[in-house]
């Protein structure tokens, strides 16, 4: 195995020279606007339930000076890492930490975890406050625990999404340990001028080709010409209107989500857990015979775990009404430019509410239950209408915004997302990565997370809870993972 000093020298990278005073040799700028999809997730986090997201892996042999190493040389490529979010009358401003050091980003804990130590120690991890004059993520590593050395990483969810920081690690986690990372990091100061420019064009194009008349037009009186086009962007505007209004009336209209123990207000203690890995290939296998997809199976051990809950809080199933908010990408849906580029960090998705059949009385009907209702949202605008109403309420008073996002947050009692990962084994500082694992926020007032994160020809799923909603998110879990099996 060869030390990050010996890899040969990378194709493509930029370096990042001085690490205290911040000089990246990236750009000359300390400020730049954040998108509005990204400063979204600060306009709408509360402070009983901040917007964070939390990763672990376990990579086997992973020291502290070498993941210090890998930081410095590879991480911090990435220039929206040395800056942090500021509030100003005219909106979220991204502020290069001028003072940055890494000791702040960076901490490593001696003692040897169980498994269980180690849950209760990443659940205080995701309840630390994040100081808001310095950017907002930080490693932790674990290198004695049980089952390998753990490496958590917590970042503020206004940095990306989750596949744009599983983008990240593919890029900087070469699938050999003599590879060393080729093409990676990213200019903070172009997104918001990208982004602007790329809108700008879009909106001129769409202009153009609705008044440019065809070739064949063109020498035609101008009149009638005029006349008939102008009939014909009538027809297209008025259909496309229709659809769109209809389209937000279904996203709109959803019903809210019944009273239940999940719908109390949250007390800001998270606790979290994580399940062994499962065999992707066997939960592919039970997808393709009966017809679905391993989301759908994964969706449906969440309805079941569920319904159990629903009836240990003493309430009737077939009367309660909930969802899962599933975050969706929307990036092939969007034109080139807008959302962002292949390697940057960012976010590009937006959420859809899943109707949960937890009335079904049988793990079949709700498999096919799920099944419907997940194909709806296949040629839907309300992924790109959520992602464009997050972007939009930055813009709103805050006492708009937060009537909006209460709104919304009334219509599911979890969030529930699928990150697919790498498919092969990668290498972080030459340390093989041996499992994977995420928790995601939670925005609003609900309180209860469950991811499925694919890696390496396996599936893990993490659970996190509000202690307010969910004292005990192992069981919850022991729930899922056992419908999952007996489902194959």
């Amino acid at each position: 195995m060869i030390t990050l000093a010996q890899c040969p020298v990378n194709l493509r990278h930029l370096s990042v020279t001085d690490d205290r005073q911040g000089n990246t040799g990236l750009s000359q700028e300390d400020t730049h606007l954040l998108l509005p999809a990204d400063a979204a997730w600060l306009a709408l986090e509360r402070p009983d339930n901040p917007l964070t997201i939390t990763v672990m892996m376990r990579v086997d042999g992973l020291t502290p000076h070498r993941l210090e190493q890998f930081l410095r040389d590879y991480w911090l490529s990435w220039d929206r890492l040395r800056f942090y979010p500021e509030r100003r009358t005219t909106g979220w401003w991204w502020r290069r930490d001028e003072v940055f050091s890494l000791r702040h980003h960076l901490s490593v804990v001696g003692e040897p975890f169980s498994k269980l130590q180690l849950e209760e120690w990443v659940s205080a991890r995701m309840n630390e406050p994040q100081p808001d004059y310095r950017p907002r993520w930080k490693f932790w590593l674990a290198p004695r625990a049980e089952g390998g050395a753990a490496l958590v990483l917590r970042i503020h969810h206004c940095y990306g999404d989750g596949l744009s920081l599983m983008e990240v690690f593919q890029r900087l986690c070469p699938p050999s340990p003599q590879q060393a990372p080729v093409l990676y990091g990213a200019r903070e100061n172009a997104a918001f001028l990208r982004w602007s420019r790329h809108t700008g064009a879009w909106l001129r194009r769409l202009l153009e080709e609705a008044l440019e008349p065809p070739e064949s037009d063109r020498l035609a009186d101008p009149a009638r010409w005029s006349l008939q086009r102008l009939g014909k962007l009538v027809e297209r505007f008025a259909g496309r209107g229709y659809r769109a209004v209809n389209e937000i009336g279904q996203f709109l209209g959803e019903p809210e989500d019944s009273e239940s123990g999940l719908s109390r207000s949250l007390l800001g203690r998270r606790h979290c857990c994580w399940s062994k890995p499962l065999a992707e290939g066997r939960l592919r296998e039970v997808a393709h015979s009966a017809g679905v997809t391993i989301n759908d199976l994964l969706l449906q051990s969440v309805t079941a775990a569920l319904r159990e809950h629903v009836h240990r809080s003493g309430l009737n199933a077939e009367d309660i009404v909930m969802h899962a908010a599933m975050p969706m990408d929307v990036r092939n849906r969007l034109p080139d430019g807008i959302g962002p580029a292949s390697g940057a960090l960012g976010n590009c998705f937006g959420t859809v509410f899943v109707p949960l059949p937890v009335d079904g009385v049988s793990a079949l009907e709700q498999l096919y239950r799920v099944k419907h209702e997940t194909r709806k949202f296949k040629r839907s605008w309300q992924p790109v209408i959520s992602w464009a109403m997050a972007g939009a309420a930055v813009m709103l008073p805050d006492r708009w915004r937060q009537s909006l996002a209460d709104l919304l947050c009334r219509k599911a009692s979890v969030v529930v997302s699928n990150m697919p990962g790498a498919r092969q084994a990668r290498y972080l500082a030459g340390c093989r990565i041996t499992e994977q694992v995420c928790w995601v926020p939670q925005a609003g007032n609900i309180g209860l997370g469950v991811s499925f994160v694919s890696y390496a020809g396996h599936i893990c799923l993490g659970v996190v809870a509000d202690e307010a909603v969910l004292d005990d998110p192992g069981a919850f879990l022991d729930v899922c993972i056992s419908n999952l099996r007996r489902t194959g």
